[in-house]
């Protein structure tokens, strides 16, 4: 009941945080409670330094000095922004430019390596908050998407079409 309210509050307050099962390892639940001095959990640390239980924790969201003490997590907005940005050309796609995981991805990365243009990829497999997200965020269902200068390019019928009519590379180096 204690631990399931401290996550209530953290996450009411949009905290990143990451949680370990004490009843999963016996040691690290009695060694805690010697090693911080606090004898009962959930026990929160921030940057490895004990804030404490959960009446502290209490206190803090009550005082307003919760959301100064705890870091941020970054709004899953802000994030597929900076994602988007991360290269003047930007590919999400199942798998990697090494490696794609499926037919429309292989295909994509070989118009695109055709290009001689440098793009960078990011793997939707590896992340379902991105995954999911980005579908949203762009108003475009499938992947793999293509972003140009943090524009939503489009999918691999689009870039199909562009390369068919030779429109491919202005679009990818930003002239059009």
């Amino acid at each position: 009941g204690f631990s399931k309210q401290m996550v209530e509050i953290l996450s009411k307050h949009g905290i990143a945080f990451s949680s370990f099962d004490i009843f999963s390892d016996e040691e690290v639940r009695q060694g805690l409670k010697t090693f911080s001095n606090w004898p009962t959990y959930p026990q929160l640390y921030v940057s490895g330094e004990l804030i404490g239980g959960l009446d502290i924790i209490k206190e803090l969201e009550a005082s307003g000095e919760l959301g100064t003490i705890c870091p941020k997590a970054q709004k899953l907005e802000d994030r597929l922004k900076s994602l988007i940005n991360k290269a003047p050309v930007m590919l999400f796609m199942k798998g990697n430019k090494q490696m794609a995981k499926c037919g429309f991805s292989k295909q994509i990365i070989e118009i695109m390596n055709g290009t001689g243009v440098d793009y960078e990829t990011f793997d939707i497999l590896e992340d379902e908050e991105v995954r999911q997200g980005l579908k949203s965020f762009s108003n475009w269902p499938t992947y793999p998407q293509l972003y140009v200068k943090g524009e939503l390019v489009g999918g691999l019928d689009i870039v199909k079409e562009l390369k068919e009519s030779g429109e491919l590379l202005p679009v990818l180096k930003g002239e059009s």
